[in-house]
């Protein structure tokens, strides 16, 4: 370096210049010696589509107990929230290390046990604490330097008040002045008992609380509390948004200074209003929604729905809707983005790395986790999407990031293989995605010329867009599966069945059980009877594994033929050899029940 510097001095050079150029040999001599330090990536990037420049590596190919959310630490540790705490021998996190800097974790340590469903979700390493969740508590314990797994006392910061259900997820974002924001989903399709036609509860734009949805009375929303206090319940926490039935990722930008939500939409207005919605709107419709949260948002729901087809809110049939109404619709907040209904957005980071190429720092990566209710046509989602923005704003179409997770067509969601869920950032810019049916995780680096970056090196992700299965909007026709095929399935099986147990009878190994050789199905008769009739909530066991999201009551609205009809075909289906229920033993079932 001196020489370098008496070689400007002899040319008398303005220092201006030695000073310039200096900055600009460190900036390219760390970014070449970076790049140089990346791991190879897998043959075939580990089964991921990825821009031209990329390239990915599995850091582990299976966790036990699956995976949710994660986050690397600033030595590279990575740490993950088990999905199945049962599969892991009841430990709830996962702690994994990369000692020989290949790209693949050769410790990995599972630890703390703690209550939680499959929907404990948050992880997040924050000010030099690990923070994560189960669905009702958020926790807290310090990072001690040099030790992969924590071993100081587990702070509670949060708690929730059980029962617990499907969408109390917990994820959570700090805003870096001390505050942590916190998800509070509301376990509800729309506000419904699930009958067909049933009307929502309450009155749609509700002046006051009460008088509307009972349950967003203190569900339904994000509030915020101290990061660093013990014990807080959400009395204690402020409200700051409402509206949003089920959220699973948020994130902090600190370009915009603002939290940003990503938020299920509804589901079922095919099996809950077969006369307003045809199949295929009932697969694309309603969008899901990428919020920016201010104080007071309300997302409208559950008495609105945004079309991002047509965008705009519209009223819920619940709530009085017909697919034209707009109601107060158009005083809702909009959202930043509306991706087609059903993809499942579960996760949303903002990057703030140097890795990858600069335009990745004006936006959000989303992940989809993917749908599992869009037949008659293929499932859709299962992918990494990548939404450009510039100050709060969206400056174009979503765009395909990554995709390949699951093998197209998908037919059921446990077909998959495997179902994007979290994503974060390492400490050298590399990006790292989990997925919760087996417990992978991926490390995606950028190895090309960022400079050269554009248009050429996103062509073949524009194709997977507007041509991969699980991308591109079904054509109505073209995309039926079951166009021209012979109805071989219980027509009451299709309509009110197949949406959360799937068309092949093995759920969808997340929320809903399997009814294929299900001791359940093969069991006592009359126990599987009273399921149909009257419903089923609270958690219960299938085939090993808990589950406990709640099956509404059929009896209201199928007659004693109809529930005959499509036991019999679950009890003669799919591995299942037991004997036919008749119209007479549902119907005695029926009256033995009637309170």
């Amino acid at each position: 370096m001196s020489k370098l510097y008496q070689t400007f001095r002899t040319r008398r050079m303005p220092k201006i210049y030695f000073a310039a150029f200096i900055i600009f040999f460190t900036i390219y001599g760390f970014t070449h010696y970076q790049s140089s330090k990346l791991p190879p990536g897998d043959p075939n990037n580990a089964g991921l589509i990825l821009p031209d420049g990329f390239e990915a590596l599995a850091v582990v190919d299976s966790l036990p107990g699956f995976a949710r959310h994660l986050a690397v630490n600033a030595n590279g540790d990575i740490y993950v929230k088990t999905r199945l705490h049962a599969r892991n021998d009841g430990y709830g996190n996962i702690a994994m290390r990369d000692t020989d800097n290949d790209g693949k974790a050769d410790i990995i340590t599972p630890f703390n046990k703690y209550e939680s469903s499959q929907y404990g979700t948050a992880m997040k390493i924050h000010n030099g604490y690990l923070y994560y969740s189960s669905n009702l508590i958020v926790y807290r314990q310090k990072l001690e330097p040099g030790k992969l797994v924590p071993e100081g006392k587990i702070d509670t910061i949060v708690w929730d008040m059980p029962p617990s259900h499907s969408h109390q997820t917990k994820p959570i974002a700090f805003d870096g002045r001390g505050y942590m924001y916190v998800g509070w989903g509301l376990g509800s399709d729309v506000c419904t008992n699930g009958r067909p036609g049933a009307m929502g509860a309450g009155k749609a734009d509700p002046e006051i609380p009460g008088e509307g949805c009972p349950g967003m009375i203190d569900h339904g929303g994000i509030w915020k509390f101290s990061e660093s206090k013990l014990n807080q319940k959400q009395e204690q926490g402020k409200r700051v948004a409402t509206g949003m039935r089920s959220i699973v990722g948020m994130d902090w930008d600190k370009t915009t200074n603002a939290l940003y939500a990503v938020v299920h939409g509804r589901d079922n207005f095919r099996m809950l209003w077969p006369g307003m919605y045809s199949p295929w709107e009932s697969a694309v419709l309603p969008s899901e929604e990428l919020f920016k949260i201010h104080d007071g948002i309300d997302g409208g729901w559950p008495y609105y729905y945004y079309d991002h087809i047509r965008g705009k809110k519209y009223l819920n049939p619940e709530y009085g809707g017909d697919k034209v109404k707009e109601g107060n619709g158009a005083k809702l907040t909009k959202p930043v983005m509306g991706f087609p209904g059903h993809f499942a957005p579960n996760d949303i980071l903002f990057y703030k790395g140097n890795q990858l190429p600069a335009r990745y720092k004006k936006g959000a990566f989303v992940v989809l986790h993917g749908s599992t209710i869009r037949q008659p046509y293929p499932q859709a989602g299962y992918f990494v999407a990548f939404v450009p923005m510039e100050g709060g704003k969206v400056t174009g179409p979503w765009e395909v990031f990554a995709n390949g997770f699951a093998k197209n067509p998908i037919l059921t969601a446990n077909s998959a293989g495997y179902r994007p869920m979290g994503i974060t950032e390492g400490p050298d810019g590399s990006l790292y995605i989990s997925e919760t049916e087996k417990g992978k995780i991926w490390r995606v680096m950028y190895k090309g010329d960022k400079a050269k970056f554009g248009p050429a090196q996103l062509a073949k992700m524009v194709t997977e867009k507007n041509t991969a299965a699980n991308i591109k909007d079904p054509d109505p026709i073209k995309d039926d599966l079951d166009r021209g095929k012979p109805v071989v399935a219980s027509a009451v099986y299709s309509m009110y069945c197949a949406a959360c147990h799937q068309r092949d009878g093995k759920g969808d190994n997340s929320r809903f059980p399997p009814l294929n050789e299900s001791e359940w199905v093969n069991g006592d008769k009359n126990r599987l009877i009273s399921v149909v009739l009257n419903g089923l909530s609270g958690p219960i066991k299938v085939k090993g594994q808990d589950y406990n999201d709640p099956m509404p009551a059929h009896g209201s609205f199928l007659s004693d033929d109809q529930i005959a009809e499509v036991l019999t075909y679950i009890r003669s289906n799919w591995g299942n050899t037991s004997s036919a229920v008749t119209k007479d033993e549902v119907a005695a079932m029926r009256k033995a029940t009637t309170k």
